[in-house]
């Protein structure tokens, strides 16, 4: 989970319009129609940024772009998932793509949060998003 005060740190709001734009069609032509998590075949997907944490260094480090279908979206932001009150779709489809039980699932979910407790502790990252290179054509 994206600590508190990285929210709104993405590509759409550090990006113009047509570069965002030009971003996600390199990741949906690289996806093939396919959601990259799943597999399943999506015509609309939504590009989601993977960022990871050096909590030691406090850099949030964009890792990749992904194209993923609405259900896998919907488990990906479970916290916002959650405040819009469609949780239990988004676990069934959790454990569903991963194979696991319900008590798998909390287990992973409570890692996450507990991940996110101990982001929320840094008082500021540097973004470093080196790695768009690699969607710029």
């Amino acid at each position: 989970m994206v600590p508190d005060s990285c929210w709104y740190s993405n590509l759409r709001s550090l990006l113009t319009k047509g570069q965002w734009d030009a971003v996600r069609r390199t990741v949906y032509a690289r996806a093939g129609g396919k959601c990259m998590v799943c597999g399943a075949p999506c015509k609309r997907p939504d590009a989601h940024e993977q960022w990871e944490y050096d909590e030691g260094n406090a850099v949030q480090r964009l890792k990749g772009i992904i194209a993923v279908c609405p259900a896998c979206h919907a488990v990906i932001h479970i916290g916002r998932t959650s405040l819009k009150g469609d949780i239990r779709a988004a676990e069934e489809h959790f454990m569903k793509v991963n194979g696991c039980t319900y008590a798998e699932y909390r287990a992973a979910l409570g890692e996450a949060n507990r991940a996110h407790i101990r982001r929320n502790k840094v008082p500021e990252w540097k973004l470093d998003i080196s790695a768009l290179i690699n969607y710029i054509k």
